[in-house]
């Protein structure tokens, strides 16, 4: 694996207990009525939902380069189809790349010309990783680079 951005990590999993037991140790200073299962309660709620959204986030944002292929959320793009990823234009309503309208927020375009002379938009956080694991895996020598 080239390059690897899972879309999201594991600590947003301890927002909500972490909300939970601030407010049971909230309670428990205040001296009043305690209530320890409903706060139990309030944090596995929260851990659920906030479990949905880490696993909406590492299927949908994640992007991959393998050997093989550009992983882009649920899409995969062959890494042979692409011919060039420098000084290319994005026309307006290139195809997005992972089934989206639009490259998502947060993330930056990369535009890649296709072997079909199509242009499609990758996206990535570092556009410049990602720009560099597809020069490793395709062989593509920018310009600048004299060669």
């Amino acid at each position: 694996m080239l390059l690897d951005e899972p879309g999201a990590g594991g600590a947003p999993l301890l927002w909500g207990p972490g909300f939970a037991l601030a407010g049971f140790l909230l309670e428990l200073l205040a001296g009043g009525p305690v209530h320890g299962i409903e706060w139990v309660l309030v944090g596995l709620v929260l851990l659920g939902v906030t479990m949905l959204w880490v696993y909406a986030r590492r299927r949908f944002l994640s992007v991959k380069v393998t050997t093989e292929a550009l992983w882009q959320g649920r899409e995969s793009l062959p890494v042979e189809r692409i011919k060039e990823l420098d000084d290319v234009g994005a026309p307006v309503g290139a195809k997005v790349l992972g089934g989206g309208p639009a490259v998502p927020r947060k993330f930056d375009g990369v535009p890649l010309r296709l072997d079909d002379g199509s242009v499609v938009l990758a996206w990535a956080r570092d556009a410049e990783k990602l720009r560099a694991a597809l020069r490793r895996v395709t062989g593509i020598v920018r310009e600048s680079d004299g060669e």
